[in-house]
């Protein structure tokens, strides 16, 4: 760490000397002395001293030229982080280094990178950190611009997979086509078209492994490459935003995922936005079939070895009971499709201090699957599907209004009510658990100096989980302290799903300070064993209580 504060005190003489930047960044999670506590059901910590996720980034900017690196340090990692099935999320040493010339219209990257095609059906690389992703690929990657609105890219490599390597190697082509650079009124009017293409191709060298079905009647040999395509076409005028997308993958079969089926894969999505001042709207209609896409199939269920993204079409709720019940796209045998919509409205009336509403409504259906019965090669199809028929699961449902309103310079106030149904075949057990949550907050501005802002939370449900509260009290200092203080009450789940227990509280106290590129949090209290999810992508987090330090540094 001190060699990147070194190198971070001499940026400004190398940038007068050589015209050569370096920033980076410094970021440590840690637990001090982690507690078990019998109540909330912790587990066995890595280390009963001391447990970090720690990353250290550099990067070399030139006029030509740009590099970096990222050293981390995950040896005894915060809790959850290396649980099953993610056990290689240990280690230490520098996983990501880069360097990238850079050309006239020729980009060439050689090292670790990340990329996405398109809305990342068939390719998407990229780190996550609070949900201990990260599935760059180390290999090659040119993009070239090569004029007309043309942009093209080629990319090579293997994936990561925590601190080993897979041994497939995956390859990709994709290119853009903004056409309003070959169409002058275009131009002029703010319109907007561009086409895509993608293709991605993985090669995984575990072909000879045959895969059985019924007990060893049928033996099928596992296809040595997988491809995929993608199309899309994106149009753009004024406030409006048309977005149309379909990929299609071949045949992948995976005995954890798609219960080794040799049936291809698909998805096809349409999205509609309009925006103009003080409004704007959001409609949104995706169908996915067998679209687990991994450059490892024995890492059918970790948070990494995932070459593709699918994207939940749900809204990524922040507040703590809102988001308890988080949905994510289902990629194992259980959920190998599924219908989603989303639809949502926003309005603010106009005047200083009026009042916006948002209002959101999503819905995940399962699609309609018709056993094949007959000989092995039906078999091997799976099922059949009616493109537009929904099948008889629902897996989720959320319907909210949110209502926004700065009272004064001093007062804001938020408020949700929303109704949320949660299947649980989701965390593989049986059931809904439908729910109403209301939420408020208001925001005191006391002075140039203090602010004041609380949360009020209350969950509702029939469900035998029972009810669940949640309140936040939060002073800031400006311009550098924060202090909070906040309680979630309610009936934790038992480490098998299967019942519940009393009445626990989830405290939770933190202070913080920011003092130029620093940042310094300190906090004890409990966290409650539930799930994690960011953009679709999820991670189990169990039971915790100790003390915790967060430490940000930007160079």
């Amino acid at each position: 760490m001190g060699g990147l504060l070194l190198v971070g005190s001499l940026a400004p003489c190398t940038e007068a000397q050589a015209q050569v930047t370096v920033n980076g960044s410094v970021q440590s999670d840690m637990m001090i002395a982690p507690q078990q506590d019998d109540r909330i059901g912790t587990s066995e910590y890595d280390n009963k001293y001391f447990l970090t996720n720690t990353y250290a980034d550099a990067t070399l900017q030139s006029q030509h030229v740009d590099a970096g690196a990222r050293f981390e340090l995950t040896q005894w990692p915060m809790p959850g982080f290396a649980s099953a099935p993610n056990q290689d999320f240990k280690g230490w040493g520098l996983p990501n280094i880069w360097v990238k010339g850079k050309l006239k219209h020729v980009e060439l990257t050689v090292g670790n990178f990340y990329d996405q095609f398109g809305s990342g059906f068939i390719f998407r690389t990229y780190e996550e950190r609070t949900l201990g992703v990260d599935n760059s690929l180390l290999g090659g990657r040119a993009v070239v611009d090569a004029g007309k609105g043309i942009r093209l890219k080629a990319l090579s490599g293997v994936q990561r997979n925590y601190w080993r390597l897979n041994r497939s190697v995956i390859s990709g082509l994709d290119g853009e086509w903004a056409l309003e650079e070959i169409v002058a009124p275009w131009q002029q009017k703010g319109t907007h078209l561009s086409l895509g293409l993608s293709w991605v191709n993985k090669w995984e060298n575990d072909s000879h492994d045959p895969l059985y079905f019924d007990n060893g009647n049928y033996l099928l040999t596992v296809p040595e490459f997988v491809n995929a395509v993608d199309a899309r076409l994106r149009f753009q005028k004024a406030g409006f935003n048309v977005l149309a997308e379909y990929a299609h993958k071949s045949a992948d079969p995976n005995t954890a995922l798609n219960g080794g089926i040799y049936r291809p894969g698909n998805a096809v999505m349409l999205s509609a936005a309009y925006s103009k001042s003080g409004i704007s709207a959001l409609v949104q209609a995706k169908r996915s079939d067998n679209m687990a896409f991994r450059s490892k199939r024995a890492d059918s269920h970790s948070t990494t070895s995932f070459i593709n993204h699918q994207p939940a079409f749900t809204l990524d709720h922040t507040y703590a009971l809102a988001a308890m019940y988080p949905y994510a796209t289902g990629t194992d045998d259980n959920r190998i499709g599924e219908w989603a919509y989303q639809a949502s409205l926003a309005y603010k009336f106009k005047g200083r201090f009026a009042p916006k509403f948002k209002a959101n409504y999503s819905l995940v259906q399962s699609i309609d699957r018709q056993n094949i019965e007959g000989s092995a090669q039906d078999r091997t199809d799976g099922y059949k599907s009616s493109f537009f028929k929904w099948g008889d699961e629902c897996y989720y449902q959320d319907f909210n209004i949110q209502y926004e309103h700065k009272l004064n310079k001093q007062w804001e106030l938020h408020a949700t009510v929303m109704y949320q149904d949660f299947n649980r075949v989701i965390q593989n057990h049986e059931g809904h658990i439908k729910s109403y949550i209301a939420i408020f907050e208001p925001k005191w501005k006391i002075n140039k100096k203090f602010t004041l802002r609380g949360e009020a939370q209350y969950l509702h449900t029939d469900h035998e989980s029972g009810d669940w509260g949640f309140g936040l009290l939060e002073l800031s200092v400006a311009p550098y302290l924060m202090f909070s203080v906040s309680d979630q009450i309610g009936r934790p789940e038992s480490a098998n799903g299967e019942d519940y227990g009393d009445v626990t509280h989830y405290f939770n106290f933190t202070a913080t300070a920011n003092i130029k590129s620093h940042r310094l949090q300190l906090g004890y209290g409990r966290t409650r064993a539930g799930v994690n999810c960011t953009g679709g992508v999820c991670r189990y987090i169990p039971a915790s209580k100790g003390f915790t330090i967060n430490y940000n540094y930007n160079f």
